[in-house]
């Protein structure tokens, strides 16, 4: 039982963040769209490291593994969405 709660918490903490692409998504332009795309990549994270936490959760250091991979995984796509955000809806670079 101790072994589902884990990966059960992991994976509702990948909810908001569908909920969230959703919601940035529904504009329908590409800056929308790429801002939603992030918000799904970064629920889709969460999601796949809850599956493989459940599968490998026994083992400590595939557990910790999963859990540095997964922190990796969800900042860089946070630093990829603060620099899609930075380009507003022209998409050149700002200075």
């Amino acid at each position: 039982m101790n072994d589902v709660i884990a990966p059960l918490i992991l994976a509702a903490t990948g909810l908001p963040a569908l909920f969230i692409a959703a919601w940035s998504g529904r504009g329908g332009s590409a800056h929308a769209r790429g801002t939603g795309l992030r918000w799904a990549l970064i629920a889709l994270c969460a999601f796949i490291a809850a599956i493989a936490l459940y599968f490998f959760g026994g083992h400590r250091g595939a557990a910790m593994a999963i859990g540095i991979g997964f922190a990796v995984a969800a900042n860089v796509l946070v630093v990829s969405m603060v620099l899609h955000l930075r380009r507003g809806d022209t998409g050149a670079a700002r200075k």
